[in-house]
């Protein structure tokens, strides 16, 4: 397997963790709507959005030539952390 699949094996995987991890919060949020509020519906769909576009990083890294691709994974890793990060203030907000 290449550096690159590798690469693009592992974002996946963190991306696919992080979707569970967005969904078991958005049940959360929606069984306990009076308690957090409209305002959080936003925030859920800004962290779907972000999930989106870690998707569309891999897309275009897995499309990427051979010289391109390397380029793409710095972007691809500061928007897996920016993710992260957003998801995890948003949790430590519904406590």
């Amino acid at each position: 397997m290449s550096k690159r699949d590798e690469f693009v094996e592992a974002m996946k995987r963190q991306l696919d963790e992080m979707n569970v991890q967005i969904d078991q919060l958005e049940a959360k949020v929606k069984a306990e709507q009076e308690k957090f509020g409209a305002q959080y519906d936003a925030q859920m769909e800004q962290l779907k959005a972000s999930s989106l576009a870690v998707k569309k990083k891999i897309d275009e890294i897995k499309a990427a030539g051979d010289e391109r691709w390397e380029a793409l994974v710095v972007e691809g890793e500061k928007i897996q952390k920016a993710l992260v990060h957003s998801f995890n203030y948003f949790k430590s907000q519904l406590k």
